[in-house]
């Protein structure tokens, strides 16, 4: 367990320390739950009768924010990601493997740098480069060519094909594929011609990628996910497509082949985006929206349907099934009184 005073925090995230700063801090807790040791955030007002009656032996909160008597407290602006920062420091979740297993099957041509570590059953293909610090976890499958950077690690059971590039400090999450076909199909009469998938999924520094997500190869050219981009759960991202620096995708969404996401994009749960088109930057996009069309202007874009009584949301669905009777109606009027 990592145990670290609050001054020591406090240099860590760049905060102000109010109270005893020499108090031993073990862990990272909610306001509800946090006991004496643990220290909690405070980022939301919602939350603030919890501050008052909360055992956590400290609280980040932002400078204006005032502290039960008696309570430590590290003042950030921006106390949420003082508490990610602290968490890492924190972090008590153990690495998906600690050393090379003697079940490990790696090709001697394969290029394993410093304190690799490799878990039982892992397969590392041939020509493999794994730079220094890298992890890759039980049962995973590391195809031939492909380069991983250093300290990137891969939790268990991850399927990476041939020739993809992943960068610096990744973390890759149980189950996810990278490097599988794109859907790429020629049809003559009647009869489909598979095309193959020649291209590479080059991932840069510092993406994340959640649990069972796909990523698929290049037909010719690359799929690019870009650095800083964080990808959740079950999500499918198709051939050639091009996601930019520090975009967000949330878990279920579909990104068709050849579509582009800009920078700083975030991309609500179970989206569908269509295949050639461009986002551009800074674009919010709220869960369950289906995207067909180009986004050309920065801001929040939405199309899902909101949840219903079932009965109000019957009428309202017999209704949609009345509106081009409605406006043909409508434009029939709006002629008339023209005359």
């Amino acid at each position: 367990m990592q145990t670290l005073t609050l001054q020591q925090l406090a240099d860590a995230i760049g905060a102000e320390v109010q109270g005893d700063a020499a108090l031993m801090i073990t862990g990272v807790a909610t306001l509800a739950s946090a006991q004496p040791g643990q220290i909690a955030f405070l980022a939301n007002e919602k939350y603030r009768s919890q501050l008052d009656t909360s055992h956590a032996g400290a609280v980040i909160v932002a400078p204006d924010v005032d502290v039960p008597k008696g309570m430590s407290a590290l003042r950030t602006r921006n106390p949420y990601a003082g508490f990610a920062k602290i968490a890492q420091l924190l972090d008590t979740t153990p690495k998906p493997a600690e050393s090379i297993h003697a079940s490990a099957q790696i090709h001697p041509s394969a290029k394993i740098g410093k304190n690799v570590a490799i878990g039982a059953n892992a397969v590392i293909a041939e020509n493999v480069v794994l730079a220094d610090n890298v992890t890759i976890g039980v049962g995973c499958y590391v195809g031939p060519g492909t380069q991983i950077g250093a300290n990137t690690q891969l939790w268990q059971h991850v399927v990476i094909y041939h020739n993809c590039v992943i960068g610096e400090h990744c973390l890759v999450h149980a189950g996810t594929v990278i490097g599988a076909d794109g859907f790429g199909w020629a049809n003559e009469a009647g009869k489909w011609i598979k095309i193959p998938q020649l291209g590479r999924v080059v991932i840069g520094d510092r993406v994340d990628i959640g649990a069972s997500t796909t990523i698929d190869r290049g037909a010719l050219d690359d799929t690019i996910i870009s650095n800083g981009v964080i990808i959740d759960n079950q999500c499918q991202i198709a051939h050639n497509v091009f996601i930019d620096e520090d975009t967000a995708i949330a878990g279920c969404t579909v990104l068709a082949g050849s579509c582009r996401i800009g920078k700083r994009c975030l991309i609500g749960g179970a989206t569908a985006i269509n295949g050639h088109i461009s986002i551009c930057d800074d674009v919010q996009i709220s869960g369950f929206s289906m995207v067909i069309k180009e986004i050309t202007e920065p801001g929040a874009y939405a199309s899902g349907i909101p949840a219903a009584p079932q009965r109000e949301w019957r009428r309202n669905g017999a209704r949609y099934r009345q509106l081009d009777d409605l406006f043909q109606r409508v434009k029939k009027i709006e002629k008339q009184l023209e005359q």
